[in-house]
């Protein structure tokens, strides 16, 4: 495949260009209720290719080989007029070119599991909710995403990378009266079929809280002292805060510059996020973006001060700042934007029991369900939370939504769990669709958080 792709290359002339190959392979399966609706394998590709030329860049998605030669020259072309109306010529940070194959390590490949073996799993898995007569309905569905990609550049890069990725996610319902109460259920990674399988009690015990949502009572607005769980606390991280430090969010925003400036104070002492793609079979593992760098951890919050960001080659120079290989598409119709790969809050040295006693009174909060940020602000939704009383979790409460100011919010966080938990099922929307984005974090006490309720 690289010498058509060097052949592609080989006449496109301007500063700088690159092609990425990707061949992708779907499979999907899916149920609502007992009712099988879905049922899939399919396979696409195509290409993406970039031309940078005097200061000006420009990017071509084709899917045939034939169109090659147009699309390098509709690159070129676009990427000269964009020099010509621009007042800020693009440039690209300096890298080693790298020659490379890399597949992840795979538990159990599931390009090797039959169909119906992945239908009978599935199967099982939602018949556990639909045993019990209150659940009224399920969505529950399988997703196998294999992604070959094939890197080449006119600097001499060449890379051949696979990208694996398995889940069952979906969502269960159950109605009592007037009442309907539903919640979240997620499996996977991309370490391979095997972190599917053996999965029942993970869907038995999300049957039993929505079964005993139907029983809680709708949370008392008001401002709590809070624990949030693993899973919220990474939503928080990715949501609230991980955004801001992709650079080309907040690279024509200079109030937001300034205040996201590194070595600027924005959060507790106790206080540490990174993002570490590198940690592997996790489900944000990969070894280069989509620029062919190698992606590498990037400290982003040491004890509440900022001290770094994720960039593409581009924003790296914009910024005056390391490239730190966090450039990636969402597949071969894309170029690549800045991304988040596993970003997550680090763990500190409280049990759990600790943050209870420490809490003394006040609100355990779990399970992110939707939200919204807007600047500085955000809002989530809890699935689910318990009364704290005397430092001992209580009676459960529901219908939950969390609010604050971002930086108010990481200045508030007062005491940090030691017990990490990565997101099974991730996933990122901005711009483009990022299945692989993984985030997490310990139990972390978050003080004056604003719960909306009753």
């Amino acid at each position: 495949m690289f010498e058509v792709l060097e052949k592609i290359l080989s006449g496109s002339g301007g500063d700088f260009a690159d092609i990425r190959y990707e061949v992708m392979q779907e499979t999907a399966i899916s149920f609502s209720g007992k009712e099988l609706t879905a049922l899939s394998a399919n396979a696409t590709d195509g290409y993406v290719v970039r031309a940078l030329n005097k200061g000006g860049m420009a990017s071509v998605a084709f899917t045939k080989q034939a169109e090659a030669g147009t699309a390098i020259k509709s690159a070129l072309e676009n990427a000269t007029l964009f020099a010509k109306n621009t007042a800020k010529p693009i440039r690209l940070a300096k890298t080693e070119a790298v020659q490379d194959t890399f597949s992840p390590k795979l538990g159990e490949d599931p390009r090797q599991v039959s169909m119906a073996e992945k239908m009978e799993l599935v199967k099982k898995y939602n018949d556990i909710p639909l045993a019990q007569a209150k659940v009224v309905n399920t969505a529950i569905g399988y997703s196998e995403v294999h992604r070959r990609k094939y890197y080449l550049n006119s600097e001499g890069s060449r890379i051949q990378e696979d990208l694996i990725t398995t889940s069952i996610r979906g969502l269960i319902t159950a109605k009592e009266g007037h009442l309907t109460q539903n919640i979240r259920v997620g499996i996977g990674g991309s370490d391979g079929f095997g972190s599917i399988r053996g999965q029942e009690q993970h869907f038995e015990k999300q049957t039993k809280l929505v079964l005993d949502l139907l029983q809680a009572q709708p949370v008392k607005s008001g401002v709590y002292r809070c624990i949030i769980n693993p899973s919220l606390a990474g939503v928080f991280a990715h949501e609230a805060f991980g955004h801001f430090s992709e650079a080309d969010i907040i690279e024509t925003l200079p109030a937001m510059r300034q205040r996201m400036k590194l070595g600027n104070r924005l959060g507790s002492g106790i206080l540490n996020i990174i993002d570490d793609a590198t940690r592997p079979g996790q489900l944000g593992f990969y070894k280069y973006d989509d620029e062919g760098v190698p992606v590498r951890p990037i400290q982003l919050i040491k004890e509440g001060v900022l001290v770094g960001r994720l960039h593409s080659r581009r924003t790296a120079v914009e910024f005056d700042e390391p490239f730190s290989g966090h450039c990636v598409a969402e597949d071969y119709r894309y170029a690549p934007i800045v991304r988040m790969g596993t970003t997550y809050i680090e763990p500190g040295e409280n049990s759990f029991n600790d943050l209870l006693q420490i809490t003394g009174d006040g609100l355990y909060l779990l399970d992110a369900k939707g939200g919204q940020t807007a600047g500085e602000n955000f809002t989530f939704g809890a699935n689910y939370g318990y009364e704290v009383k005397n430092g001992r979790a209580d009676r459960m409460v529901r219908d939950i939504n969390i609010s604050g100011n971002l930086y108010q919010t990481l200045m508030d966080i007062k005491a940090v769990g030691n017990d990490l938990e990565l997101s099974k099922t991730g996933g990122c929307g901005k711009g483009q669709t990022n299945i692989r984005s993984c985030n997490g974090g310990p139990h972390i006490i978050i003080d004056n958080l604003v719960v909306g309720g009753i």
